[in-house]
């Protein structure tokens, strides 16, 4: 029986896409490791989602990301061939990654085609290398990869009758080939036999549930789930050691057999000696997951905190070589404040449920991230929500949507809000306790407001001064009790703008006598009840995300007059045809940057630019055109003075260096970068820290004019064309700037180097 399995083949120019993706930053977590491999100068490992490497000659440390071309889905393994000079990174859904020595994606291979194979059956578990090809062992048998060719060939469906059945590791010893299965036992057949595509060539040489297999010293070793290691004598397997738990698998490495069960790893040599055991590492709390030898030193992949690195011969000091990053790849909340971006990485569902873990808070500064381990968060779980107190950038408050609101002064988390110190108008608890705090929002007097889901007073303001009051929806909304709520958004004149999943919008001013709107489907022209988030612009219109498209408010000036708010969709022409703009779109997130642009993150589209009337499209990012690691955004924040764009994805975060920064009051600092332009330059100038329309002309040492325009926002580019028609020649070039009513105006210059 034989099935051909059809690969699609993807030929990557690493040239034309680091020069496209010049204008991205990536910021991936590397502590959660999954597999480790070497070459005889570079150890790599491999993280969810990106991966890193350590030249152990010189100690230069370098990754591997979106933004370099790793379109990863999951990565599950990895392995480094030493003939030939190539890494590869395998994925959850069968994607191969080719990667050059250079770091450079050379080729993406993606196993996708063969229809009788079910989506969640291609994850790779392991790859061993033998006379030129790469065996993938994978979820539903292995697959056998040319190496020099870099093309697929056969594939074995070695299960009984040919079934599909996941293979954790194989290898080749004494003429025959060895798979190690999950569930159908060790199973074999003839090396040499070139029918082994027919599961009839495969016999089960030994029955039970194995998790690794690998020759060693001329031997060949076993390891099962009870932790259990074997060795191969006279045909048949024999005991050879017991690790506490299930063997994660073994490896041959360095000169050395490793095998690792539990936390512990259990290192013999040539003479099949047991020369150490780790099973701790000094000051730390961790899950190993996988490791291998190099120059007489270990190198341990962790599930908490990246990689670790000790010689053999002194196992009580150990190296962390983990790159900097946030403590995980998938951030659900972003604040920027002076500067620094916050993040938190709890979450709740679309049914808004929490998920009830204690996670830790980062904070990227401009000397690399900060972190607040979980274990000091006064227990506060699903972190999913960040204000900063706009009169004090070291006091920030993060809701929490299980425990209430922590309070965060100078770095360190000082009071947890709930049920028990918030008084009789303070924050309610439901059943088991569960305090869910979303938000929250500090308005122009100081006040910290909050929502409390599923209770009837569910808006909650802590003053300035510390005391709280509420706010019944009883008479507002139907069943508030049942009712959860988005993070809301407090406009200029004090109104409280609060995103509910079952009423729509509740808009709320104590100052106009305890004023209540609500818009809805019916009153509102929403088209669902349940509303994501809400933003509101420079022009003070609202827009508001729901779980089925876009609606814009035209003015929330508005609810100071009137007592019925209708919003509108935007229409737009596309095909001819008129269309609402994100229709039946799932809305996360809606930002406005600089020049009043919309940034739209989507649940599984990707992320939408859209111009200040949302009637142009400027740019569509999404995992297959851009850097972006995922689809699904969860949020996205703009830091208005360097025009940067976060997006945090359940993924990883990357960033978009955007131009749209904010608009300065003056011209005093005005600054241009790069400048000089050096020759291979490929991007633009920016011109940044400018007034709102401002004109701005740019002209040769002979006053030959080559740019004109006007300024929208903070920044402007200029992609050192005389009007795009041609590169300008090496020189010195002149940037003219006055402000709008021409009382204000700035010389500034910028070099060109050109390298022809």
């Amino acid at each position: 029986m034989k099935r051909v399995f059809a690969i699609l083949l993807f030929l990557t120019c690493t040239v034309a896409f680091s020069q496209a993706n010049q204008l991205w930053k990536s910021y991936f977590s590397y502590n959660r490791i999954v597999d480790i491999t070497n070459s005889p100068s570079r150890v790599f490992a491999a993280g969810e989602y990106a991966v890193f490497s350590k030249n152990v000659l010189t100690n230069e440390l370098s990754t591997l990301t979106s933004v370099d071309g790793l379109k990863s889905e999951s990565i599950t393994a990895i392995y480094h061939s030493n003939t030939y000079g190539k890494t590869l990174v395998g994925n959850s859904n069968g994607l191969l990654i080719v990667v050059n020595q250079d770091n450079s994606i050379l080729n993406v291979i993606d196993i996708v085609e063969e229809t009788t194979v079910a989506q969640n059956k291609k994850k790779i578990n392991g790859i061993y290398e033998y006379e030129g090809k790469a065996y993938i062992s994978c979820d539903f048998g292995i697959s056998v990869f040319n190496l020099q060719t870099l093309e697929f060939g056969d594939t074995f469906y070695l299960g009984p009758n040919g079934a599909e059945i996941p293979v954790q590791q194989c290898a080749v010893y004494n003429g025959y080939i060895y798979a190690s299965t999950a569930q159908n036992g060790i199973r074999r057949a003839v090396y040499t036999n070139p029918n082994l595509n027919d599961f009839n060539q495969w016999s089960e040489f030994t029955p039970g549930q194995f998790t690794g297999i690998a020759s060693f010293a001329g031997n060949l070793f076993v390891s099962d789930n009870s932790g259990a290691v074997y060795r191969l004598l006279n045909d048949s397997f024999s005991f050879f050691a017991q690790l506490p738990g299930s063997v994660n698998g073994l490896r041959s490495s360095g000169g050395y057999l490793i095998a690792m069960g539990g936390n512990t790893i259990n290192v013999y040599n040539e003479q099949l000696m047991h020369m150490y055991t780790i099973n701790y590492i000094p000051g730390e709390s961790l899950n190993f997951t996988c490791a291998t030898i190099l120059n007489e030193k270990i190198y341990i992949g962790t599930y908490e905190k990246g990689v670790f690195t000790s010689f053999l011969n002194n196992l009580t000091y150990y190296e962390n070589i983990t790159p900097d990053g946030p403590l995980q790849n998938s951030i659900f909340s972003l604040k920027i404040a002076s500067g620094n971006l916050w993040s938190v990485y709890g979450e709740y569902d679309f049914y808004y449920t929490p998920d009830y873990l204690i996670k830790g808070i980062s904070k990227l500064t401009e000397n690399g991230w900060f972190h607040i381990p979980a274990s000091d968060v006064l227990g506060a779980k699903s972190l999913s929500a960040i204000a900063v107190n706009p009169a004090n950038q070291n006091q920030v408050y993060i809701a929490s949507h299980e425990s209430g609101l922590l309070r965060v002064t100078d770095n360190v988390p000082d009071i947890l809000y709930d049920n028990t110190n918030t008084g009789q108008n303070g924050l309610q608890a439901i059943g088991n306790n569960s305090i869910r705090i979303n938000g929250p929002a500090f308005d122009k007097n100081g006040n910290v407001w909050v929502t409390n889901a599923l209770v009837e007073k569910p808006l909650k303001k802590m003053s300035s001064n510390g005391q709280w009051t509420s706010y019944s929806f009883a008479d507002v909304t139907s069943s508030p009790t049942s009712d959860a709520y988005g993070r809301m958004v407090i406009d200029k004149n004090g109104t409280k703008w609060v995103p509910t999943v079952n009423n729509g919008i509740v808009a709320f001013n104590e100052t106009l006598g305890n004023k209540f709107i609500v818009i809805d489907e019916n009153t509102g022209n929403l088209p669902t009840t349940y509303v994501k988030c809400l933003t509101i612009d420079n022009r003070n219109q609202l827009w508001i995300g729901t779980v089925r498209g876009l609606r814009v408010l035209s003015s929330v000036e508005r609810f100071v007059s009137e007592n019925q708010l209708t919003t509108n969709a935007i229409i737009i022409i596309e095909d001819d045809l008129a269309q609402e703009l994100m229709y039946e779109q799932v809305i996360n997130e809606i930002e406005v940057d600089g020049s009043n642009n919309k940034w739209i993150a989507t649940a599984g589209a990707g992320a939408f630019l859209v111009s200040p009337n949302g009637q142009e499209t400027l740019a569509h990012f999404t995992k297959d055109n851009s850097p972006l690691p995922s689809n699904s955004i969860y949020d996205i924040e703009i830091n208005g003075v360097t025009g940067e764009v976060f997006f945090a994805t359940d993924k990883g975060m990357v960033s978009y260096l955007g131009t749209s920064t904010a608009a300065e009051d003056n011209l005093n600092n005005v600054y241009v970068f790069p400048n000089p332009v050096r020759p291979g330059f490929e991007g633009e100038v920016n011109i940044s820290g400018l007034m709102n329309k401002v004109n701005l002309k740019i002209t040769d040492i002979e006053g030959n004019l080559v740019y004109e325009t006007t300024s929208q926002g903070g920044t402007v580019t200029w992609d050192t064309t005389a009007f795009g028609k041609y590169r300008v020649a090496s020189g010195v070039y002149m940037i003219f700037i006055s402000s709008e009513d021409g009382t204000q105006t700035k010389v500034k210059k910028v070099m060109i180097i050109r390298g022809e």
